[in-house]
């Protein structure tokens, strides 16, 4: 059993009821629970959540798909198809602050979880229901997929190089943005409820979430109603900003104005690039794409991947190596930015973890609760927040409500 210590981070004193499973859901209740909340997690008795089976990898009998956005959280199993398993539901939101779920259009209402039941029995309550494309529109109640919410919303038409195949990005950005989002819309709920008293319903899906990560590339389309292409790794607004292939690997360099871009043609000893009619202001470089991408090419070419950040960066000109994630994972700033943590796990042991992309100066978030096994702390929460007697736990656990 895994209980949680005494949080002290700005969501502190905040429960949450986790009804979500894959990835958005999961992703916003962990953030929740990294920044101080009291997380309890609900999964189907003997099953659980779908990513506890993607693998491999796996680290002591769990997914480390799982062990990657389901920490800071206490577990809980509870059949829902069970009368008293929904009684236990209702009775959990009445002290919950906050339920998170993506079920399919309706399901909560048809549990009596309705509007006029939440402001009659939970009226603090706030609500987060992510879907995949929303309670209105033709595909209003169908199912969403990071896959497909990148192709459907044009993400991947943009993403790859110019001549090649449309591409997804390598991680499951649609969902882990929307589980932002969720996130966001949350504690703005929660201030609104300081002003208020009063939870409120709040909706997020990923096919909108997915297009508006279009963001410039969706202006300029709405701009000039021009169909957008692919740049591979080159931006559709700024030149030259994308990758160059050295002797041993390749950059990325990222040059933003026209200052930076007068300092690179000093840097690679052609001057008279920054003079030149073609380049001299970033909107000519875009017209001028081609030719002025060859020559910085052509210019970088001959020299290895680490004469050209210490050639680059002297003359402050942004660029990075283009690393592989171990590189990345291993990088001495990745340490001091905190973005690597280890937690002990029941069954895992020793488990390696990202850290919290944030920090507060006086409140801080903390990792500090494995991800839960399943239904590790069923018994515990009945007893300590619902005040069910051991003989009813028992009879539960024999019926499979639990």
């Amino acid at each position: 059993m895994t209980r949680d210590p005494v949080r002290t981070g700005p969501l502190s004193g905040i429960r949450v009821v986790d009804l979500s499973r894959i990835l958005a859901g999961p992703f916003c209740t962990m953030n929740l629970g990294d920044m101080g909340a009291e997380v309890i997690k609900i999964e189907q008795p003997g099953k659980g959540d779908d990513t506890r089976g993607w693998g491999p990898p796996f680290v002591g009998g769990e997914a480390a798909y799982f062990l990657g956005v389901n920490r800071n959280k206490r577990g809980m199993t509870l059949n829902l198809k069970d009368p008293r398993g929904l009684e236990v539901l209702r009775s959990l939101l009445k002290s919950a602050d906050v339920v998170v779920e993506n079920f399919r259009k309706g399901t909560f209402e048809n549990w009596g979880i309705t509007r006029e039941w939440r402001e009659r029995e939970a009226p603090r309550l706030v609500h987060c229901e992510i879907s995949g494309y929303g309670n209105d529109g033709p595909r209003s109640g169908m199912p969403g997929y990071d896959f497909l919410m990148q192709a459907e919303c044009g993400l991947m038409s943009i993403t790859g190089a110019p001549d090649g195949e449309p591409m997804k990005l390598g991680v499951a950005i649609v969902d882990v943005c929307t589980g932002m989002y969720a996130s966001m819309g949350i504690l703005a709920a929660l201030n609104n409820r300081h002003r208020t008293g009063r939870g409120q319903k709040f909706e997020v899906s990923l096919y909108s979430t997915g297009l508006s990560m279009l963001v410039n590339v969706a202006s300029n389309h709405l701009a000039n109603g021009r169909r957008p292409g692919r740049y591979g790794n080159g931006h559709p607004n700024i030149v030259p900003y994308r990758a160059f292939e050295c002797t041993d690997g390749s950059i990325a360099l990222a040059v933003g104005n026209d200052a930076q871009f007068s300092r690179l043609a000093e840097c690679l000893n052609h001057p008279e690039w920054a003079v030149d009619v073609r380049f001299a202001r970033n909107a000519d470089r875009v017209r001028n794409r081609e030719a002025i991408d060859a020559l910085v090419a052509e210019a970088l070419a001959t020299r290895s991947v680490g004469a050209c950040l210490e050639q680059l960066r002297g003359h402050n000109i942004p660029c990075s190596p283009i690393n592989g994630v171990h590189e990345a994972i291993a990088d001495p700033q990745t340490a001091a930015c905190g973005m690597v943590t280890e937690l002990m796990h029941p069954t895992a042991g020793a488990i390696r973890t990202l850290g919290i992309p944030y920090s507060f100066s006086d409140t801080p978030a903390s990792v500090e609760v494995p991800p839960p096994q399943l239904g590790s702390d069923t018994e515990a929460i009945l007893s300590e927040m619902l005040l069910l007697e051991p003989e009813t736990i028992a009879e539960y656990r024999q019926d499979g409500v639990i």
